[in-house]
């Protein structure tokens, strides 16, 4: 198991129940682009409700009488919740069937052509609404709290799903890197486990220090809004106010072979990687993964909540690729599920 993530603001202002029902955690990703409205692709936007992504995929490669790799879509979406994606499915020389499917998990909400496949990641984020039940604490801290969120963001951690239930990918992940044969698909998510490990061990010690928002010297920077890098370079006053306005953020290292781009002391951090183990470490530069950077700073972009009732808190916000809702509900206490996994 992984020691506890530490909090940037303090101690917990509350306690609640997320995910009663799948309506709780509503998901609905943000391309950032439209359909071309011709091409060889169907285009599909899909709601689904307790379903997962890959189970909705292969429904729709056997409705449509395609391999399961014609289907694309941009990302893996929460199986505990209402969530709205775009499949595509590639039909050269065939119209999209009329009859669209119908089926209690998920229903088609709409439907167009495209020219290419939607790949992996090919997505700006996702905006959620969140409904907490059974909210214990004080209004006005609770309420301090999410403007401080607002105002600062939250550390980006990689979230729990990451690692399995009990944390038990990393286990798997040393089989792995001591030889057992997996499938190919199992592999790549015991290696992300690993990486995203890691990084949450050095964004720990960043926590702890109080510099996952601000830089420290010998920093790499990521440009807000994107994943465009720079540094390091000598810290100066520029640099330090760009961070706080949220033009720019510390980033840490995602693992690999190599040597990290960081230096001096945000390379001191880069290298509390390594307290992960270091046959994992090594499993991860055998896997032939590359140094990379992650933001250690999350901004949820119009952040909003209201209170429905005296014990229900409804939290809207946007997040980018690759972030999770959890990093913000981590700030603000234990939001325990209140479906099984």
């Amino acid at each position: 198991m992984s020691p506890p993530l530490p909090s940037a603001f303090g101690g917990p202002v509350l306690t609640a129940r997320i995910r009663s029902c799948p309506e709780d955690f509503i998901v609905e990703e943000q391309l950032g682009f439209t359909a071309d409205g011709e091409g060889e692709h169907a285009f599909l936007e899909v709601e689904k409700r307790g379903a997962n992504t890959a189970w909705v995929a292969g429904e729709l490669a056997r409705w449509a009488g395609i391999p399961l790799s014609a289907v694309g879509y941009a990302g893996l979406k929460d199986r505990h919740a209402v969530t709205r994606q775009t499949f595509t499915l590639h039909l050269p020389g065939r119209e999209t069937p009329a009859n669209l499917p119908e089926h209690p998990e998920y229903r088609v909400l709409g439907a167009s052509r495209h020219r290419r496949k939607l790949p992996r990641g090919a997505l700006e984020g996702n905006h959620f609404v969140l409904t907490l039940r059974d909210v214990e604490g004080d209004l006005e801290r609770i309420e301090a709290r999410l403007a401080q969120i607002r105002e600062r963001g939250v550390p980006n951690w990689f979230g729990e799903q990451r690692f399995g239930r009990d944390g038990g990918n990393l286990e798997r992940a040393r089989a792995l890197f001591a030889g057992r044969r997996m499938r190919r698909d199992q592999a790549s998510i015991l290696i992300s486990a690993v990486r995203s490990a890691a990084f949450n061990r050095v964004l720990a010690a960043r926590v702890a220090d109080d510099c996952w928002d601000r830089p420290v010297t010998g920093e790499v920077f990521m440009l807000a809004g994107g994943r465009s890098i720079f540094g390091p370079e000598p810290l100066d006053q520029t640099l330090v106010r760009r961070c706080a306005e949220g033009d720019l953020h510390p980033t840490a290292a995602l693992w690999g072979s190599g040597e990290p781009r960081s230096s001096e002391r945000s390379r001191d951090y880069d290298l509390i990687a390594r307290e992960i183990g270091e046959d994992l470490i090594a499993g991860l530069e055998r896997a032939g993964l590359r140094q990379e950077r992650r933001a250690c700073r999350l901004l949820a972009a119009d952040l909003a909540w209201r209170w429905p009732d005296q014990a229900v808190l409804e939290l809207s916000f946007r997040l980018p690729a690759g972030a999770y809702a959890t990093a913000l509900l981590a700030e603000l206490g234990e939001c325990s599920a209140g479906l099984a996994d």
